[in-house]
């Protein structure tokens, strides 16, 4: 096992395109690190500079302490998964588990050692003769991950590893991810685009936008206290429910004015910044449904009522300005809207996120 620590990365191809800017990150030795965002963000461009795949234009790369920034692949220590499992078709899956190790030239007892017991941690020993067309997709995924753990790697990468699985097995190998991570304490770097992966696998997440790292923190806390609103549009899902609004004082409380006559006092946490919102953000667990027409709510028209069993998503534009709006709400409460019909939306003060003309969180 090792540490990770990335110094300022950056990467311009040949074209003068830049896919990874001034990127600076430190995965302690056993942690579950997840790298995040939209395709095109540099996520897996990063992903590849570590692993030696790619040259890193500038910066520093050190592993365990030891700076790899121009080693080849096979000398940093590490060991990737990738998104098509690359596994070899004419060979068992003993054999395209043991194949590094024979080309490092390690004997006989050592490979079938290291092959078991990585097959065991697995539980794909009765499938070590079979060949890789004999598999399922998970399957396969798990004998590119025997693959890895046979090397031994201080840090193991995974690039979508979970992308070509249906959704029940992308459930099921989470589940044996996590698990996997739990029994042998490994550092981990794993690139998703899929955030629910993000939520649910990693310790800490650092979230990718543009190149740049927008924010690094553990799942629940960049969910609660997004630095910005990006992030905050990024997690969640459905996303964030963002309207234009201003903050206004009205006596010694401050007010936000966010459009059709609807008026919120804030907490007095807010004080320090009236002048500077742009935004109001509120997730759509946040808010409330009313079919009463007097309620003190946004006036929208719904669009769409989405029946998920335990709850109901309805989607539904804001009357004054045609803002697309969702909100989870209790099937109950949904029960018989019809396309068209007016609802109100109700926000709760304390859970309403403010943001800045240029996309600052503010009060957080």
């Amino acid at each position: 096992m090792a540490d990770l620590i990335l110094e300022s990365l950056r990467k311009t191809y040949d074209n003068g395109v830049t896919a990874v800017h001034d990127v600076s990150l430190k995965v302690n030795d056993g942690e579950f690190m997840v790298l995040v965002g939209p395709s095109g963000c540099g996520k897996s461009t990063t992903l590849r500079m570590i692993a030696g795949l790619e040259g890193i234009t500038d910066g520093r790369l050190l592993i365990g302490g030891r700076d790899v920034t121009h080693l080849p692949p096979a000398e940093r220590g590490v060991a990737m998964v990738f998104q098509s499992y690359a596994l070899y078709p004419h060979m068992s899956v003993a054999e395209n588990m043991s194949f590094s190790l024979k080309i490092a030239g390690l004997d006989k007892a050592t490979i079938a050692k290291r092959v078991n017991a990585a097959a065991q941690t697995l539980q794909i020993e009765p499938l070590l003769e079979r060949k890789p067309r004999e598999l399922s997709g998970g399957q396969r995924q798990r004998v590119a991950i025997g693959r890895a753990i046979v090397r031994e790697p201080g840090v193991f990468l995974f690039d979508e590893p979970l992308s070509n699985l249906d959704a029940a097995l992308r459930t099921q190998m989470r589940l044996e991810l996590s698990r996997l991570h739990e029994r042998l304490g490994v550092t981990i770097v794993y690139v998703t685009h899929d955030q629910v992966e993000a939520m649910t696998l990693g310790q800490r997440i650092a979230i990718f936008n543009a190149g740049r790292i927008e924010q690094i923190g553990a799942p629940m806390a960049l969910y609660e206290r997004p630095a910005n609103q990006f992030v905050a549009g990024f997690l969640g899902s459905p996303r964030m429910n963002f309207l234009p609004a201003k903050v206004v004082a009205q006596g010694l409380d401050a007010v936000l004015d966010i459009a059709a006559g609807v008026r919120l006092t804030l907490p007095r946490r807010w004080q320090p910044e009236l002048g500077g919102v742009s935004c109001a953000g509120i997730r759509p667990e946040h808010l409330a449904l009313s079919i009463e027409a007097d309620a003190a709510g946004l006036p929208a028209a719904v669009q769409l009522v989405e029946q998920l069993g335990d709850t109901t998503i309805v989607y539904a534009t804001a009357v004054h300005d045609g803002t697309l709006l969702a909100v989870k709400a209790h099937p109950d409460a949904a029960l018989g809207l019809m396309s068209g019909q007016i609802v109100r939306l109700v926000l709760d003060p304390a859970r309403v996120m403010l943001f800045s003309a240029d996309g600052a969180a503010l009060g957080t």
